[in-house]
């Protein structure tokens, strides 16, 4: 949770530094996003990759190269002289090989040392992704507002480098393989194919966070277009990953309970709800209340997949499995990123980039009924 909380930021202080880069570069909204959509394509390449090496050498070896690529990628993008270089910069470095090695790799490994109530340590080892979204984003904010957003660049590298590197040493200890996915393997307990398992979870995860990504990602700029100022939006980014923090480890206890696809259902279920609630409500305190409940109803979603692959694929393939899932979730916040940003463009508000995430919400839904209702019908999986 520490090293997850710590390198977590690379996801989220790009959300807080868009205006500030947008003024400075002089972009539209959508070319402003551009560098988050590049660090989260980086994050997605990465959590394979990352998750594929520690499947061969162990957790710690990762997470060191994350400890590095941070110290030095938010370095190399405070001297950015262009916004391509930034963005390439930000996608290779903190998203990549940096942000990416404490989020996927790291939850498959904490699914190899719990065999009861695994979905709780999951949810508490995944928590730590919207810990540094919680804590990061008003401190990002206050030292953009007071030194800048390149020095404060500076800072997180080397906060990251100084901290993250210590702590991977604790990571030398091998992780037992427990395999209990015995008739189950391979994803058989659902009927299908390992192939079409896995494309229907990669599927469901690029839906699920294309909707998520509009309150997430745009939050600050569109408090900034609403005349409350990038401060509020920080706060209610804040405020948003906070309940989520809350939520996930709410679903992970339910995830012991129902099962890892009730879980997914009843997370997008009420995802759907909370982004509704955005669309006829702007007010200040109105979007503070929304935000704490859009964060409250969609945590318990992400984990919810690494729980189903572990279940579904045999422990030797966690990594690369569940590298795979997540990163469709972070390759679903690129997209959902960039398409809120080109349709507040073309349409001057955020009312149809919600309805769009609305719309990817139903998807996810509707592949997270599918493959529960194949459960129901094969027992083997629960």
């Amino acid at each position: 949770m520490a090293l997850s909380t710590i390198g977590g930021v690379g996801m989220w202080s790009i959300v807080v530094a868009l205006p500030a880069v947008q003024a400075e570069f002089g972009a539209d909204r959508a070319g402003a996003s551009l560098p988050y959509t590049c660090t989260m394509i980086g994050f997605a390449v990465g959590s394979v990759l990352m998750g594929r090496l520690a499947d061969r050498r162990g957790i710690m070896v990762p997470v060191a190269i994350g400890a590095v690529a941070l110290g030095f990628g938010y370095v190399a993008t405070a001297f950015a002289p262009s916004l391509w270089i930034f963005a390439v910069l930000y996608g290779a470095t903190v998203g990549m090989l940096g942000s990416a090695a404490v989020f996927s790799p790291l939850v498959a490994d904490t699914s190899h040392w719990f065999d009861r109530r695994r979905g709780t340590a999951v949810a508490l080892c995944a928590s730590g992704n919207y810990f540094a979204g919680t804590i990061w984003p008003p401190i990002v904010q206050h030292f953009i507002e007071t030194e800048g957003w390149r020095n404060t660049h500076i800072g997180i590298g080397v906060i990251c480098f100084v901290t993250m590197l210590p702590l991977s040493l604790a990571l030398r200890r091998p992780s037992p393989m427990h395999d209990d996915s015995a008739g189950v393997g391979s994803g058989t307990g659902l009927g299908l194919s390992p192939n079409a398992l896995q494309a229907l979870l990669i599927l469901a995860g690029i839906a699920c966070c294309v909707a998520m990504s509009m309150p997430q990602v745009h939050i600050v700029a569109w408090c900034v277009d609403l005349g409350y100022g990038a401060a509020r939006g920080a706060e209610m980014l804040s405020l948003m990953l906070g309940f989520g923090v809350v939520s996930r480890l709410v679903f992970g206890l339910v995830t012991d309970r129902i099962g890892a696809l009730a879980t997914l259902l009843l997370g997008s279920t009420l995802q759907a709800i909370a982004l509704m609630l955005y669309v006829p409500f702007d007010g200040l305190g109105q979007l503070y209340i929304i935000s704490a409940v859009f964060g409250l109803f969609q945590g318990g979603i992400v984990p919810s997949y690494a729980i189903i692959v572990r279940q579904s694929f045999p422990p030797s393939e966690a990594g690369t499995r569940v590298g795979l899932v997540l990163s469709s979730t972070i390759a679903g916040m690129a997209l959902g990123g960039w398409l809120s940003g080109e349709i507040h463009d073309l349409t001057g508000s955020y009312q149809a980039a919600l309805a769009n995430g609305i719309a990817w919400n139903l998807l996810n839904m509707a592949i997270a009924f599918f493959l529960l209702r194949r459960s129901w019908a094969r027992p083997a999986l629960a």
